[in-house]
C-alpha cells in the first residue's frame, strides 16, 4: 500500500476516536515541553544563583582573623590573630599573584541628611575594592586614589540608604552628617540582587566612604587599639586559575607576620567566593539532571500511553486486518501501516511538544517574573534529548503492536466478532 494511502487511512482512524488520539498525543506533548521547561529553569536558576554571588563580587576572598589551632615558632596555640592595615599593605607588596586588595573598616553608626535620620552600617575601603567588589553606581561617581590619600570626607550610598536619607530628593552634591561629621554626597549605587553578604549586610543597605576618613573619624569602637585594626582584607587573585595559588601566598604572608603556621586554617578564615561559586553550581548541576530524568520519564510513560492505544487499535481492527488479508495484503503491509500510524502520534506529538515547551520559555523570558523565580533558557541539550527519546517511542511504542497486527491470520482475523 503506498505511504500516502496509509497515512490518509491513519489521520481517518485517528479522527474517529478524537478524544482517546488527543489525550494519548497530549500525554507526549506534556512530556517533551516538561523536558524542555524544567532543564531550562534548572539551567536558570544556576545562571541566577551564580550572577547573584557575582554581584558580592568578582573572583574575591574575604580574610578574617581567627585564632591560632597549633604552636608555630615558638608561639603558642590559642592566641588571637587581628588583621591590621600593614597586612594590606603587606600582602599588596609580598603576594605577587594577588591582583588587588583592599582593608576593610565597618561600623553601623547615625546619619542625618536634611530629609531623614537613619543607623545604616558605613563600609570604609580603599578604591580599588569598587572594582572587584561589583559597586557600580547609578548616579555621580565611585571614590578615587586621591579621595582616599587626602582623606576626603565622601561618601557613595547603596540604593536602600538613599532611598531613605533622601526620599525623591536629589542627593548627589548633598551633605550627610555621619556622626556629626559632614560628608558629601558623590554617588548612588544601582540597585543589586545580592543572595548574600559579609559583615553588616547587603550593598543595597550600606554607605561606603574612604579608608582613611572613616580611620581617622569614626573608626569602629570593638577592634582594640587604633590606629591599624581592621575588620577584614579583602583580596583579588589575577586570575581565576591561580586562586588556589595567590591565597596561599597571602596565608604565607600573615603567617610570617602574625606568627602563626600557613596551614593553621583556624588561624585566618577565608570565605572564598570562588569556592562557593563552585559548590553553587554542582548543586544546581545536580538539580537540572533531576529535572531533566523527571521529565524524561514522564515524556517515557507518554509513550507507553501510545504503545496502549496501538494495541487497542489492533483489537479494534482485527476483522479489518482479516479483510486486507484476505484480500492479498502482506505481513509486511499490515506491520507498516500501524507503525506509520505510531509515527504519526509520536513525531505530530513531538512537534507540538517543542513548539510548546519553547514558547513557554519565550513567553517566560518576556515577561517579568519574581525575584525568587529564574528565567528559564532554551537548551540545546534538552532539546537534543527529548528528540533521541521521541525518536526511542516511535520505533518501540509502535514495533509491537505492529509485529501483532502482522502475525494474525485471516481466518483468525475473520473468526472476530
Amino acid at each position: 500500500m503506498p505511504l500516502f494511502e496509509i497515512f490518509r487511512q491513519t489521520i481517518s482512524a485517528l479522527w474517529d476516536t478524537k478524544l482517546r488520539s488527543f489525550l494519548t498525543m497530549f500525554g507526549i506533548i506534556w512530556g517533551i515541553s516538561s523536558v524542555i521547561l524544567l532543564v531550562g529553569l534548572g539551567i536558570g536558576f544556576g545562571i541566577d544563583q551564580r550572577d547573584h554571588l557575582r554581584s558580592i563580587g568578582t573572583d574575591i576572598a574575604i580574610c578574617f582573623g581567627g585564632k591560632t589551632a597549633m604552636p608555630s615558632g615558638g608561639y603558642a596555640a590559642g592566641r588571637d590573630v587581628a588583621l591590621t592595615i600593614g597586612d594590606a599593605i603587606a600582602i599588596q607588596q609580598g603576594a605577587p599573584l594577588v591582583k588587588n586588595v583592599s582593608p576593610e573598616l565597618r561600623r553601623t553608626v547615625n546619619e542625618v541628611s536634611r530629609w531623614n535620620a537613619a543607623d545604616r552600617a558605613v563600609r570604609g575601603v580603599w578604591p580599588e575594592y569598587q572594582n572587584f567588589r561589583s559597586l557600580h553606581v547609578e548616579e555621580g561617581r565611585l571614590m578615587t586614589t586621591a579621595d582616599q590619600n587626602n582623606g576626603a570626607r565622601v561618601v557613595i550610598l547603596g540604593a536602600e540608604s538613599n532611598r531613605q536619607l533622601f526620599p525623591g530628593k536629589p542627593s548627589i552634591g548633598e551633605t550627610l552628617m555621619i556622626t556629626g561629621y559632614p560628608y558629601t554626597v558623590i554617588g548612588v549605587l544601582a540597585s543589586k540582587q545580592q543572595n548574600g553578604s559579609y559583615g553588616s549586610g547587603p550593598d543595597n543597605s550600606q554607605l561606603f566612604v574612604p579608608f582613611s576618613s572613616m580611620e581617622r573619624d569614626f573608626p569602629p569602637d570593638d577592634k582594640g587599639d587604633f590606629p591599624g585594626i581592621v575588620n577584614n582584607i579583602v583580596v583579588q587573585p589575577v586570575s581565576a586559575a591561580e586562586h588556589v595559588a595567590a591565597l596561599h601566598e597571602v596565608r604565607q604572608v600573615l603567617g610570617d607576620r602574625h606568627h602563626f603556621d600557613p596551614t593553621d586554617l583556624d588561624a585566618l578564615w577565608v570565605w572564598d567566593t570562588l569556592e562557593g561559586a563552585e559548590f553553587t553550581d554542582n548543586i544546581f548541576h545536580a538539580m537540572t539532571v533531576f529535572f531533566a530524568a523527571v521529565a524524561l520519564l514522564t515524556l517515557a510513560l507518554g509513550g507507553i500511553g501510545v504503545m496502549n492505544i496501538m494495541l487497542v487499535a489492533v483489537s479494534e481492527r482485527t476483522r479489518e486486518i482479516g479483510v486486507r488479508k484476505a484480500l492479498g495484503a502482506t505481513a509486511v503491509d499490515i506491520r507498516r501501516q500501524f507503525l506509520v500510524e505510531s509515527a504519526i502520534i509520536t513525531l505530530v506529538s513531538g512537534a507540538l511538544g517543542l513548539i510548546c515547551g519553547i514558547g513557554i520559555i519565550v513567553a517566560l523570558r518576556l515577561l517579568p517574573l519574581p525575584e525568587f523565580l529564574p528565567h528559564p533558557v532554551i537548551s540545546a541539550t534538552a532539546i537534543f534529548a527529548s528528540l533521541i527519546t521521541l525518536a526511542a517511542i516511535t520505533v518501540t511504542a509502535g514495533t509491537y503492536p505492529a509485529l501483532r497486527a502482522a502475525n494474525l491470520t485471516p481466518i483468525e482475523c475473520l473468526r472476530t466478532d
